[in-house]
């Protein structure tokens, strides 16, 4: 994985926030504040914006450049978590040539944050419900297998739709929080998708 890929990656992503704005927003209002859509769409414009025309020397310093972003930028409880885990996935692959090896450390290191900050363990109907099955899916093989990461992260997203909430504003729904797909889910699935497809192209 080079710069120039990550770049692609996380400008990607940003097009598929903006197009699915309204449809995480009401997904957030089914069970949330109803504003992740918008912090999401607000906050990687912003990233992306950041990171036009900059030469960056290695991958981490992209990510470390996008987290401070989304830190800032992206508002509710998602700023904190998507921020923590870029820079952890930076602070995993800094001063390395990110092979497939080091890919699955930042993926990890990146989990490791959400749940650290999120006080979130997997089944809890968060983003770490298609965060942990990526990395277990991406440790079951020795080499980047875009379509298995896109298979397993999808599944991972659906998946949450069953799910009682027990975490976030979506636990005070307790029942009635299942039958709707968490909005971080789906927006992690959006960001794993997009690193399939440019890791595919590479």
């Amino acid at each position: 994985m080079e710069v120039i890929q990550v770049q692609e990656w996380l400008s990607r992503t940003n097009e598929d926030l903006q197009e699915q704005k309204d449809y995480l927003t009401s997904l957030d209002r089914a069970i949330g504040d109803g504003d992740h859509g918008i912090n999401m769409a607000r906050g990687f414009k912003e990233v992306t914006k950041s990171l036009e025309g900059k030469d960056f020397t290695e991958v981490s310093d992209v990510l470390k450049a996008a987290a401070t972003t989304v830190m800032s930028k992206v508002g509710g409880a998602s700023g904190p978590l998507y921020g923590t885990a870029l820079l952890k996935m930076s602070m995993a692959c800094k001063g390395k040539q990110v092979d497939y090896k080091t890919l699955i450390e930042m993926v990890e290191a990146g989990l490791e944050g959400i749940k650290q900050r999120g006080k979130a363990e997997t089944g809890e109907k968060t983003m770490v419900d298609v965060w942990t099955p990526v990395l277990s899916g991406m440790k079951e093989v020795d080499h980047f297998d875009g379509e298995r990461i896109k298979h397993v992260a999808e599944e991972a997203k659906d998946n949450t739709e069953s799910m009682q909430a027990t975490k976030g504003r979506a636990a005070y729904l307790k029942e009635r929080s299942k039958g709707h797909l968490d909005p971080g889910a789906v927006s992690s699935y959006f960001l794993f998708k997009n690193l399939a497809l440019v890791m595919e192209e590479a």
